[in-house]
């Protein structure tokens, strides 16, 4: 069944169509036939809200970059397409490919505040694939986050195979080679997960052992072997005028929250305010 062919017939019935049909100008086709690796860069909120995101662009192109890499976006449809996609038992397809969700090697959601966390697990739904990580079999895809919220993962460790904690940048690069044909190189899940627990910054909540005190609050995490870090640094990316930095954006049909260019001068902010998250978790500046 071509699902993009229904989800067309039915477009101009929801608001805003423009949303769902690809081809903006600088989107990224791959030229490989078949990529080794085909990573979902997945934001769980509506278009205009995820392409204002600058780090999911940031990533979009340094994976499109990548030998035998291809990334694709997807987004949480609005509640008219949401509708059509069940009603039509159509899984939530990716935007450059229609490729659906569950066909994917990796899904890497931005957890960018915890009101998207349902987003989260409805895409997952309407992707078909298995919300629980601990139901998941080498067949789905491995569902990777991060983003500011990463920082406190416990509350979405049961959903998730990994965090990558601080900046993504190198990190997804050091994930894309390790898990290039993972489903031949790799025997299950478990084994994949033990390589990419090797890379700094990575975060597998299935190898560690969650303490909570009586009252339910959190009292520490121990690694289940030696061979696991104790200890989870995050990740750095220091000199932002060595970064990739894309300079030429996807430019989107409709208008979009953040409807500008973005240039990225700092990182972080030196006053370091008790109410803001960027302030304390993005240091050093």
């Amino acid at each position: 069944m071509e699902f993009r062919k229904i989800i067309q017939d039915q477009i101009l019935s929801v608001e805003r169509p423009a949303q769902y049909i690809n081809k903006e100008w600088n989107s990224l086709h791959t030229n490989s036939i078949s990529p080794k690796l085909k990573i979902a860069l997945a934001f769980p909120d509506m278009y205009e809200i995820g392409m204002s995101n600058l780090g999911q662009r940031i990533l979009y192109h340094v994976l499109n970059n990548l030998h035998d890499v291809s990334a694709e976006r997807v987004y949480a449809p609005a509640p008219d397409m949401e509708a059509i996609l069940r009603s039509q038992k159509i899984p939530l397809l990716s935007l450059e490919s229609g490729t659906p969700l569950y066909k994917f090697d990796i899904i890497g959601f931005t957890l960018q505040n915890e009101t998207s966390y349902t987003n989260v697990l409805n895409m997952l739904d309407l992707g078909n694939i298995p919300i629980l990580s601990c139901e998941r079999e080498k067949k789905h895809p491995l569902i990777i986050a991060g983003g500011p919220c990463v920082f406190n993962p416990e509350p979405m460790a049961d959903f998730f195979d990994a965090f990558v904690i601080g900046d993504g940048e190198d990190v997804v690069i050091e994930i894309a080679e390790t898990c290039k044909n993972w489903r031949d190189k790799f025997a299950d899940r478990q084994e994949v997960l033990r390589a990419l627990a090797k890379i700094k910054g990575i975060y597998i909540p299935d190898f560690y052992d969650i303490k909570y005190n009586g009252d339910g609050s959190f009292c520490n995490f121990l690694p289940k072997n030696n061979l696991i870090p104790s200890i989870i640094d995050k990740r750095i990316f220091a000199y932002l005028d060595r970064e990739f930095y894309p300079d030429r954006y996807i430019v989107p049909y409709i208008s979009i929250v953040h409807d500008r260019a973005i240039l990225e001068i700092s990182r972080g902010c030196s006053r370091g305010c008790r109410l803001c998250q960027a302030g304390i978790i993005y240091r050093p500046v």
